[in-house]
């Protein structure tokens, strides 16, 4: 099974002071990690959060996160074909969307962000309705209340507010499901979340905050924008915090799992802040070679999600040869229906945008509409 990235490439070295305040944040989280499975694929045990997971269930956590990172990976490859617009890649990110995913009920709420594919092959929501939106097709592809998997959120940070509000509404229902709501580090810095760790607080609300510091909001260093580690920031509203090795699925599993719980019995919300890292490019139109170092991604390319379960299952016997050919046949077929799909997909209608952009209309789109139009046929008349 290969599971390296197609979208990596060697970046360029950053100055010397960026690296050293990057070493320092790699050691201070560190020292407050929940792990329970090492970068080598070793059990470790946590005095606070423990899990049994049958070896069943361990081959189905690394088939979800194979599948993921192969669907991740063709979706990449089709933008740069042209087939998508656009398209935000979860490499490396894969234990802390499935492990958190599989943490949820059928019955709990999710919204996620823009990059939460991992989490929506949790919540059995089909990969190829995924890539609608990024083809400019539709404005999301999927009914989020069939699976409680909300819509993507494009607008940075807001979706943590519209999670608090259902959180809100879930606990005056008398309800005992739970709701969780996904960020990077970037939005954490953001007002919406700020305010949605507020109203949580104060009103008690079954939610939990899920975190993934993938430490670079776009080019922008997690350092840069706090002068204390993420998850610490849930202390000052009043409720707890905590910082999980977000390359661990079973320590983010066990994590997660604690937290809805906690939500569903009254307890209030949670913030996990889930440490792991961007692999590739924060989305297909960003150049990570221009702001990153070569030995920052090879140090994580170590602790790679998908490696050290793979070494934990070969370890301990809990899978063999076969499974890991079958998977590989079984990946090869979710690709070729991710390229089959999107190509099939109709082509996006240029003019769409200038619709609904005012009820009554304007005259500055109706311009725009006109101008855009003719650069359109401008192409046609090249070609004749």
């Amino acid at each position: 099974m290969t599971v390296d990235s197609t979208a990596a490439r060697k970046p360029r070295r950053s100055n010397g002071k960026r690296a050293g305040a990057a070493k320092t944040a790699e050691g201070s989280a560190q020292a407050d990690l929940v792990q329970l499975l090492t970068p080598e694929g070793v059990r470790v045990e946590h005095p606070d959060y423990s899990i049994d997971v049958s070896p069943e269930e361990l081959r189905g956590l690394y088939r979800d996160m194979v599948l993921t990172r192969r669907f991740d990976a063709e979706a990449t490859t089709l933008q740069r074909q042209g087939e998508l617009g656009l398209w935000a890649s979860l490499l490396g990110q894969e234990a802390a969307q499935i492990g958190s995913g599989r943490a949820t009920r059928h019955d709990d709420y999710v919204f996620p962000t823009y990059r939460e594919h991992g989490v929506a092959w949790c919540r059995g929501v089909d990969p190829t309705n995924l890539l609608g939106m990024f083809r400019g097709v539709n404005n999301g592809g999927w009914d989020p209340n069939q699976n409680n998997f909300h819509l993507y959120t494009i607008v940075i940070g807001s979706q943590a507010l519209h999670a608090t509000g259902y959180a809100m509404g879930v606990a005056k229902d008398g309800a005992d499901s739970a709701v969780i709501a996904y960020f990077g580090d970037g939005a954490s810095s953001q007002g919406d979340v700020a305010e949605a760790f507020t109203f949580a607080a104060v009103y008690n609300a079954p939610v939990v905050f899920f975190c993934q510091n993938n430490q670079w909001a776009i080019s922008e260093p997690t350092e840069r924008q706090t002068r204390v580690p993420l998850y610490q920031r849930a202390q000052g509203y009043g409720f707890p915090g905590v910082r999980v090795d977000g390359n661990d699925v079973l320590a983010v599993l066990a994590v997660t799992k604690a937290a809805l719980e906690r939500a569903r019995t009254g307890q209030g919300p949670m913030l996990i802040e889930a440490f792991t890292y961007r692999m590739g490019a924060h989305t297909t139109s960003d150049d990570p070679t221009r702001y990153r170092r070569d030995e920052e991604r090879e140090l994580w390319e170590a602790k790679d999600p998908i490696l050290r379960l793979r070494a934990l299952l070969e370890r301990e016997g809990h899978a063999d040869e076969a499974f890991f050919t079958e998977l590989e046949a079984e990946s090869d077929a979710l690709a070729k229906r991710v390229r089959d799909t999107v190509r099939t997909m109709p082509d996006p209608d240029h003019m769409a945008m200038f619709e609904h952009t005012y009820a009554d209309g304007h005259a500055l789109v109706d311009e725009e509409r006109a101008q855009f139009a003719a650069y359109q046929a401008s192409f046609a008349e090249e070609s004749k």
